[in-house]
């Protein structure tokens, strides 16, 4: 992330949430793990929009937690698709945290780049249908 980011205003998170006591820790900060999801989730949603069939994570990179996540803050996640291979698709992913009571205080504070695969039902890979779109599947699934 460059020194002074500003939020993405202009677009429409993938997914939006605020954060809940049951996604905390003892510090009172959300579990890195559960923002992983969140990333995982969102990369998928935005590889759907490329891929209608069935996609699965391969890698997670260059993850970066910026800052802590409270109890109460909404949590936007952004998503960028980088490229688009044969079988994958690599996407880039950023989380902003809207700081609980403080609707002007938006901050990065988690990044990270996601390499999707999509695959058969028997989890082989299968070439990126490049001219479909999400309406050709009734059930997209990924993650």
């Amino acid at each position: 992330m460059s020194s002074q980011p500003s939020f993405p205003a202009e677009r429409l998170p993938t997914i939006r949430r605020i954060m809940r006591p049951q996604d905390a820790n003892i510090m009172g900060t959300i579990f890195g793990g559960t923002i992983l999801s969140e990333i995982d989730l969102a990369a998928a949603i935005e590889a759907h929009t490329h891929h209608p069939g069935n996609v699965v994570t391969v890698a997670m990179d260059k993850i970066e937690f910026h800052k802590p996540i409270f109890v109460g803050d909404l949590v936007s996640i952004f998503t960028e698709t980088l490229s688009i291979g044969r079988t994958s698709i690599r996407i880039r992913v950023c989380v902003w945290a809207e700081r609980r009571g403080r609707r002007d205080t938006c901050v990065p504070v988690t990044e990270a780049q996601v390499t999707m695969v999509a695959v058969d039902e028997q989890f082989n890979p299968v070439p990126i249908d490049k001219h479909s779109t999400v309406a050709d599947s009734p059930h997209p699934t990924g993650g």
